[in-house]
């Protein structure tokens, strides 16, 4: 039992299924699907798990407006979004462009069309300047960071992590994306605290691989101290062998596996997030290095409205 302040937003818990097909299709371990896809606010994603305990904060602590940060296309934002819609509150939302895209299919369609429909001010901020001065003018408001990521955000990951030992308690790999680093920090604080010894294969799509375990590291160890708990020292590796050239950058591996997926279990991931994480499985399951006789669960983390900004990558001709 996690004490801090917390409002119910999803629905939990959310499906953990077997995947038949995929496992045929790849000839490997026996993979499941911890469908985070599903957490029911607004197509749902991974973020309505940390938004419940940022979000229990603002509310215990008495804040009517939220301000938050993403890229262009953000799920964090869109989530945000639509639980501040929920509970009433004024969401704004101060968008980067960390992407190298200006077209108007990117910034109108997907996740921004859905930032609006849900009642939320969309802003995009260029440079630190711009940020400062859009906050000077909204005035007093509960921050949150970019993708939920701190200490009280991670808890919805512990809580995660606890739901999944309810679950599954003999999967030898979680295989998860991994940016702003709370939804891994979770992870693995909250596997600690279920005493699991599944691994966690962090998959990297914002920041490279050392720059992302520094990240982690700090977030680790400040969600331990809220929890109570002893963090782990090992049970991880951070991955960016399926990073490509950047953040929000497409890669042939990742739209294959968007495609796999898709074909194989009717379900949905995303091109920033979830499609690179299902790469990097596929690229370990074919090298071994993800043997045949192990149980590996994808743990998808939402983001599908991303797909309708990148159709030109997944169009065959």
């Amino acid at each position: 039992m996690i004490d801090h302040p917390r409002t119910v937003l999803g629905h939990w818990p959310t499906p953990l299924e077997h995947a038949p097909r995929l496992t045929a299709a790849l000839g490997g371990p026996q993979i499941w699907i911890k469908r985070d896809d599903c957490t029911g606010l607004a197509i749902g994603g991974n973020k309505t798990r940390k938004l419940e305990y940022l979000l229990g904060q603002a509310q215990a602590e008495g804040h009517t407006t939220v301000v938050t940060f993403g890229a262009v296309q953000s799920n964090h934002a869109r989530q945000t979004a639509a639980a501040c819609a929920r509970l009433g509150l004024r969401c704004e939302l101060l968008l980067s462009r960390s992407v190298p895209r200006t077209d108007a299919l990117y910034e109108t369609s997907g996740n921004v069309f859905l930032d609006g429909l849900l009642g939320a001010r969309v802003r995009f901020v260029d440079g630190l300047d711009e940020t400062v001065a859009a906050l000077e003018e909204i005035g007093p408001a509960y921050v949150i960071p970019a993708g939920g990521s701190n200490a009280v955000g991670a808890l919805g990951y512990v809580n995660a992590a606890l739901e999944f030992a309810e679950q599954m308690r003999e999967a030898d790999r979680i295989v998860v994306a991994s940016s702003t680093t709370g939804t891994v920090a979770g992870l693995l604080v909250g596997l600690e605290q279920a005493d699991l010894q599944t691994v966690v294969e962090a998959i990297c799509v914002y920041r490279p691989a050392d720059e992302t375990e520094a990240e982690l590291d700090k977030l680790v160890g400040e969600t331990s101290g809220l929890v109570g708990v002893v963090p782990r020292t090992g049970g991880r590796h951070v991955r960016d062998d399926w990073f490509g050239p950047g953040y929000g950058m497409p890669t042939p591996e990742m739209a294959e596996a968007v495609r796999l997926f898709a074909r194989t279990e009717g379900v949905l991931l995303d091109p920033v997030y979830s499609g690179k994480a299902a790469a990097a499985l596929v690229g370990m399951v074919r090298s071994g290095e993800i043997g045949p006789d192990e149980t590996v669960v994808f743990w998808h983390t939402g983001g599908s409205p991303g797909l309708f900004v990148y159709p030109d990558v997944f169009t065959e001709r």
